[in-house]
């Protein structure tokens, strides 16, 4: 189960105007299980995204970025799980680009309006009948309430659906914000870790809607890691239908995108910790904070290095105060200049270390009451500047191996 996380009732996810969801049952990988998702979106709505860097990126995210980068309007997205496409050359290309077409026939628009996502096994050629058997099915189950069963149908080696609403007003009028993520493994950064779908009410310009894209990942999905991986399939959407009645936030710099961002930003915030907090087998949420650095960029090194490391993840799970591995991995991180007889590392409300070594007062008792509890903050004090970072991870238990080693099974 995952680690102080209740999920959502799907009642209390708010409907986005112009947002229409449908999911079935394909049979892509499990059958009876819900595995394909349409998203229909009415004219006029904007659409920005965020994707993984891996070189070996699946053929929807190459799709995906072909269809945006060509700045073409997009009128739904169609989402599989139970396999990634990815590693299946030309014809996962093919493959993809024919369920979009498939979707733009059932809902009469231009097939390059429609995005695909897919998420599961990779290596694997996509199921194409069982898939395209199910879309009229999706398409028929179309609302704009079905938020949670998409939650729902969207997940992989997830225990529970992702999803959150909030509601901010701008100019008077109220916008929400509904989101909704899946991932559990195969989570580090690299733009975006998971796949994560966040809709909005608001008009916003298009550069807008990029820049923001951008804000709310890096301070959300691209502070996580479950394991070090980063997936073939990463990507983050984010959708303005523009229905809420404002003004259009056509610049950075103002009241309306303050706003906004602040509520967008809340909603991938708290999809990112889900994800973390449902990381496969995971029993322990940490929180690893980095401060006095001389740029993000390196607290961010120092954070990573510590919340990747299978050693600190194992003694977590253990509640084993074996707190020299943090030490190790601060001085792997790559900052060569670091002065480590300035660093102090803090565990919750305990100093461990200082001055080069433990420090005086630490006792090993004091360690293990903190490693107990299900939640961790880990401190790191670098003494070299005023930049800070938070990265979020969990812990590796036993689970974690079997839920791997049995993940095609």
């Amino acid at each position: 189960m995952p680690v102080n996380f209740t999920p959502t009732p799907p009642e209390a996810l708010k409907p986005v105007p112009g947002v229409r969801l449908g999911v079935a049952a394909a049979g892509i990988k499990k059958p009876g299980r819900r595995d394909l998702t349409v998203i229909s979106l009415e004219p006029g709505s904007r659409v920005a995204g965020g994707f993984t860097r891996n070189r070996f990126c699946a053929a929807p995210v190459t799709v995906c970025r072909e269809r945006l980068g060509e700045g073409r309007p997009i009128r739904a997205l169609v989402i599989n799980t139970g396999n990634a496409n990815a590693g299946t050359g030309a014809q996962g290309l093919a493959d993809a680009r024919r369920t979009c077409a498939e979707v733009a026939q059932l809902l009469v628009c231009p097939e390059e309006s429609v995005l695909p996502f897919s998420t599961g096994v990779i290596l694997e050629p996509l199921p194409m009948a069982r898939l395209l058997a199910g879309l009229p099915q999706a398409v028929a189950d179309l609302a704009a309430d079905r938020w949670g069963a998409a939650a729902e149908a969207i997940m992989t080696t997830d225990t529970v659906p992702k999803a959150i609403s909030r509601t901010v007003v701008i100019e008077g009028k109220p916008v929400t914000v509904t989101g909704m993520a899946k991932g559990s493994g195969m989570i580090h950064p690299n733009m975006a870790t998971m796949l994560a779908f966040i809709a909005t009410d608001a008009a916003v310009a298009q550069p807008v809607l990029e820049h923001l894209v951008r804000e709310a990942a890096d301070a959300s999905f691209n502070c996580i890691t479950v394991d070090g991986d980063t997936s073939t399939n990463d990507s983050f959407i984010l959708i303005a239908t523009g229905r809420a009645g404002h003004g259009e936030i056509d610049r950075l710099d103002g009241p309306a995108y303050a706003a906004l961002r602040e509520a967008v930003t809340e909603v991938a915030r708290f999809l990112a910790q889900a994800i973390v907090r449902d990381g496969e087998g995971a029993t322990k949420f940490m929180t690893i904070e980095v401060n006095g650095g001389k740029n993000r960029a390196e607290c961010r090194q120092v954070a990573y290095a510590i919340a990747r490391s299978p050693l600190v993840k194992t003694a977590f799970f253990a509640s084993d105060p074996n707190l020299g591995r943090i030490l190790a991995a601060i001085g792997y991180a790559g900052i060569d200049d670091l002065e480590v007889e300035r660093v102090r590392l803090y565990l919750g409300d305990v100093l461990v270390a200082e001055h080069g070594g433990r420090a005086a007062g630490y006792a090993e008792e004091d360690g293990v009451r903190v490693m107990r509890a299900p939640e961790i903050r880990v401190r790191v004090e670098l003494a070299r500047g005023e930049a800070s970072a938070t990265v979020w991870t969990c812990d590796f238990s036993y689970d974690y191996v079997r839920i791997n080693a049995e993940y095609r099974s």
